[in-house]
């Protein structure tokens, strides 16, 4: 039995060794937390590294007391003498008791100042550009008040910029996430009380780098919950001025037939909740669907990596939204209902046609490689 239990022991061991190994190879720098791409997230790296080297130090003064014990004081042939007994030892006990007091002191220190810190208001700070994130089941806003346009799915950005961010949900809670810029803060329903929003959070980032970077729900809100995902697309300031210009601009007029009978098609199917310009005032209860034809993904989650496969992408979410994200069957939920059985493949054509026409100039760059 011991044998078989051995020979058990030398498959597995190996075994799991390599799959940790090559588990370590899987992550992507652009939702990482150990490959930081702003202020916050190399605070963020810092307190993971202190607690780490901490961990790593007790276990090796642990290991080396239990080699010495072992190899010191272990049985010796022949050798039948009663050990001393020992009941306890106060300075032992205190000493033990103190080091991990003090451990967890110092890690409870640190992590208070950074989160104060990733806690600072900057809304009345004329150089940040002031941002607001609204969670939706499931899905992301983001608007600009101070510029004047509201998107969604992708966060644009300068580099180098101070972002104060004021954060709520219109449902349950969400926290956003973008693990290589910021840490996680939730999304609390909060309702509109004189021109106040009512349990909003704020908070500030930055992002360093150029690049896309991935953003992601992190608290437990329904069924797609692990799909309501977004892009943050860093630009250089100048880049980013244009594109806010280019946002600004009348939604893209329709060029040939079949575009024009795209464009009816949304006039009369998805008017009532979704805009085409990222200056429309309105309240729609669907994303905004400025620069759609533009979009990193479709849906947070479905590919897009050139017009061919976005189109594709959008057919697919415009056919069944509910097969790709399933969504919340509650009464007084507004849901993308699925067109597939509504519309014919032709007008469907169309819509998706007339919906590749809205984008700007102003091409994202390349995700992050770092």
């Amino acid at each position: 039995m011991v044998r078989q239990g051995r020979k058990k022991g030398a498959f597995y061991v190996p075994l799991f060794t390599l799959l940790a190994l090559a588990l370590a190879g899987c992550g992507d720098p652009r939702v990482s937390a150990l490959v930081p791409q702003g202020s916050n997230a190399r605070e963020s790296l810092s307190l993971i590294q202190i607690s780490a080297y901490i961990m790593f130090g007790v276990m090796g003064v642990v290991i080396f007391l239990l080699a010495v014990v072992l190899i010191r004081f272990r049985a010796k042939p022949g050798d039948r003498t009663i050990p001393k007994q020992v009941e306890g030892s106060n300075l032992l006990e205190f000493i033990w008791t103190a080091i991990p007091v003090l451990i967890i002191t110092v890690l409870s220190i640190l992590t208070v100042r950074l989160t104060f810190s990733m806690a600072q208001d900057h809304s009345d700070d004329p150089n940040a550009l002031k941002l607001q994130v609204i969670a939706h089941q499931y899905w992301w806003e983001f608007r600009y008040p101070d510029l004047g346009i509201v998107t969604a799915q992708d966060l644009y950005i300068p580099v180098g910029k101070k972002i104060s961010v004021e954060l709520w949900s219109t449902d349950v809670i969400h926290s956003f996430w973008v693990p290589a810029l910021t840490g996680k803060m939730d999304a609390n329903p909060g309702a509109l009380l004189d021109g106040k929003r009512q349990n909003a959070n704020r908070f500030s980032f930055d992002a360093e780098t150029v690049g896309v970077f991935l953003g992601k729900c992190a608290e437990l809100c329904g069924p797609s919950h692990a799909l309501m995902e977004f892009k943050v697309v860093v630009l250089p300031e100048d880049e980013f001025n244009r594109w806010v210009e280019a946002m600004k601009k009348p939604a893209p007029k329709p060029e040939t037939t079949k575009a024009a009978a795209g464009e009816q098609t949304f006039q009369k199917n998805c008017m009532a909740c979704h805009a085409l310009e990222a200056t429309d005032p309105a309240n729609r209860p669907g994303p905004n669907l400025a620069n759609i034809g533009n979009r990193l993904t479709i849906a947070g989650v479905l590919p897009a990596g050139d017009d061919a496969e976005r189109a594709a992408s959008l057919r697919r979410w415009i056919e069944a939204p509910n097969d790709v994200k399933p969504q919340n069957d509650v009464p007084g939920t507004v849901v993308m209902p699925p067109f597939k059985d509504k519309l014919s493949p032709e007008a469907l054509d169309q819509l998706v046609d007339f919906l590749m026409l809205q984008k700007v100039d102003v091409a994202p760059p390349k995700a992050a490689a770092r």
